[in-house]
């Protein structure tokens, strides 16, 4: 093993470890204490993860540029990291104590989820990695929704496991984002099945099976399931949000269902509603910069063609 590998390892291992504990003492923890104890843990690692801050300031410039001030790049930054540990925190206490997403979370738009379902062919539900966005995913499996989530697997095997398991146990079921195949074949028996099936749909997707659209005035890979599945399974796609409230609860905001714009040749359909779609999550990141994981390079691959702007 080279020593490069064995420093990955080690730091794979310690974080595990780190979440691990973390865990078996928030199950532990009076709900009053863990917003103090979240705050601890952001203060130190905040200061750790250098280059994760560095990639969000570069992110945040390609998305900005000249509109925002050094001074306000750092403050989102700032509140970014603060929100993805408290998320992480808050996770962690949740899955251990579900009953408490009923009086922290609430509801906006959730008509719209229940008139879609009524169809009877299950709903897409896109979203992206914005505000505590698997919250979501555990408080629509805790209000007796049938949830299925399209997730990348964590590297290291041993944390999916474990993730694995404490996912189910909250009630989401896992539809693993490859093998690509069996990812298909899987989401669209959710569907079937009658399940909100969960797709983010704002990371880089450079495996050239994706489509190249606008997001921020730049041209960013991005997957086409949730069009592609709704072609295929007539499941309605309904975007949905969960953003963080001042006094510290969440609200879920469900969109009305989007409405697939039809051309004559699939392709073009394809990538007209996947730029809308992604038209979509930019608005809420303008609105709450600081509710999306800026960390994420999602400008990494570089296209050859032409953008979709997904605008009208």
């Amino acid at each position: 093993m080279s020593f490069d590998r064995y420093v990955k390892t080690f730091k794979r291992a310690a974080a595990r470890r780190g979440l691990f504990a973390s865990a078996w003492i928030l199950e532990r923890m009076p709900f009053g204490m863990v917003d103090r104890f979240a705050r601890a843990l952001i203060a130190v690692g905040f200061r750790l993860t250098v280059r994760q801050r560095r990639i969000a300031r570069e992110s945040l410039q390609i998305a900005f540029g000249a509109e925002k001030s050094r001074g306000q790049i750092a403050e989102i930054i700032r509140r970014c990291f603060e929100n993805l540990g408290h998320g992480m925190i808050e996770m962690l206490y949740f899955m251990a104590h579900p009953e408490l997403t009923d009086q922290r979370v609430l509801w906006e738009g959730r008509e719209h989820l229940d008139r879609a379902l009524a169809q009877g062919r299950g709903v897409i539900a896109v979203t992206a990695h914005f505000g505590n966005f698997p919250l979501m995913m555990l408080c629509c499996a805790r209000q007796g929704y049938k949830t299925s989530a399209i997730i990348r697997p964590a590297r290291d095997e041993v944390l999916e496991r474990y993730l694995l398991r404490r996912r189910g146990e909250c009630g989401v079921n896992t539809v693993y984002a490859v093998p690509r195949r069996e990812c298909v074949s899987n989401s669209l028996r959710s569907l079937s099945g009658g399940h909100v099936l969960f797709i983010p749909l704002d990371q880089n997707f450079g495996s050239g099976t994706g489509v190249f659209v606008d997001f921020f005035g730049q041209q960013a890979a991005t997957a086409t399931g949730p069009v592609v599945f709704a072609r295929r399974s007539k499941a309605p796609v309904v975007p949905m949000f969960i953003i963080r409230q001042q006094d510290g609860k969440h609200r879920i905001i469900v969109e009305p269902p989007f409405a697939l714009e039809e051309r004559a040749d699939e392709d073009e359909a394809v990538s007209v509603n996947i730029a809308k779609l992604t038209r979509l999550i930019e608005q809420y990141i303008r609105r709450y910069p600081h509710e999306w994981g800026w960390m994420h390079r999602r400008w990494k691959s570089k296209p050859a063609e032409k953008v979709v702007s997904g605008k009208s």
